[in-house]
């Protein structure tokens, strides 16, 4: 298994189309077979900061299985407009 976390920076203003989004890709996402769970998260401290953590079976089968499905097409068309606003986005190995 491993887990990727997607960092956002989202103003204010923008934050209720980024959930929005968020939900309606996560419907996406409960659809494809190597997406094990996924949760996104806001910041207490930093009203502005979200977190989006997704798990997948493997790396392997995120970026060749779901990256190259149909669906993915419709996944990234909701997702885009809050490219700009990622501040990381990154695979990582559960240890312990």
């Amino acid at each position: 298994m491993t887990v990727e976390y997607i960092r956002y920076r989202i103003a204010a203003e923008q934050q209720p189309a980024f959930v929005e989004a968020i939900r309606q890709a996560n419907q996406l996402l409960a659809a494809a077979p190597d997406c094990l769970r996924y949760e996104l998260a806001h910041c207490e401290e930093d009203a502005e900061l979200f977190i989006w953590r997704i798990e997948w079976t493997s790396v392997e089968r995120h970026l060749n299985g779901f990256r190259k499905s149909l669906e993915f097409g419709a996944f990234f068309r909701l997702v885009k407009p809050f490219y700009q606003s990622i501040q990381e986005m990154n695979h990582y190995a559960v240890v312990g």
